[in-house]
């Protein structure tokens, strides 16, 4: 057994004493290099850098150079971006806000957003135009903007939902914004009255209809189904 080490708590033979390491069949002592200290464990490289320093190549302890508008991470081996500020190349550049937009954070950096009631437009914040009969949804893609109830958008702006006779208003998203009463079908832009052939009646629509049972569509018509 050489100098510096001990016979194994378990087992055959022998291991170097904390501090040392094995070469060669005899156990030297751990050179620490500068700004590191001895971590007192048998395995690994048996030192380790002081907070603010990183370990290079194995054998040195080198200052971590924090650029200006950034901070040591609690691991004391990394640095990062204060907030509103992003990672170029080893600087962090500053995030600049336009007039009426403030920071978020993104996941990968700093960014910035516009207020309500703006858009952005490359790198500026522009007012949104609001149409007559209008107003802002907060939404984040598409329109900005939605209609009132009773009017539907076209061309930029709202337009007021014209409801014919025997209709009433339906803000659906999709349609005319308007729906024949029961008993009626639309026809061009208003409704006509549906004429329902003899057995047969209306469906749960309201505004077609269907044969009676033991009954089928033949040229208009319910006839009886042989």
């Amino acid at each position: 057994m050489p100098e510096n080490a001990s016979a194994k708590s378990y087992g055959d033979g022998w291991e170097c004493n904390v501090g040392f390491r094995l070469s060669d069949d005899t156990c030297t002592a751990v050179v620490t290099p500068e700004n590191a200290y001895l971590t007192n464990r048998k395995y690994g490289s048996g030192w380790e850098c002081h907070h603010g320093f990183r370990q290079v190549d194995g054998a040195a302890c080198v200052a971590v150079l924090v650029p200006k508008g950034g901070f040591l991470d609690p691991s004391g081996q990394r640095w990062q971006c204060l907030r509103g500020f992003f990672k170029v190349d080893d600087t962090c550049q500053k995030v600049v806000v336009p007039e009426n937009g403030y920071l978020v954070e993104a996941s990968y950096r700093s960014a910035w957003e516009c207020r309500r009631g703006f858009e952005r437009v490359d790198e500026s914040c522009s007012a949104i135009e609001v149409p007559a009969h209008a107003y802002l949804n907060g939404s984040r893609y598409g329109q900005p903007w939605t209609c009132e109830r009773g009017f539907f958008a076209q061309d930029g702006l709202c337009k007021a939902v014209v409801i014919p006779e025997f209709a009433y208003f339906d803000d659906a998203s999709y349609g005319e914004g308007w729906k024949c009463q029961r008993g009626y079908e639309a026809s061009g832009a208003g409704c006509a009255r549906i004429d329902i052939p003899a057995n047969a009646h209306l469906d749960r629509s309201g505004n077609r209809w269907e044969c009676n049972r033991n009954f089928q569509v033949s040229k208009g018509l319910c006839v009886l189904n042989y």
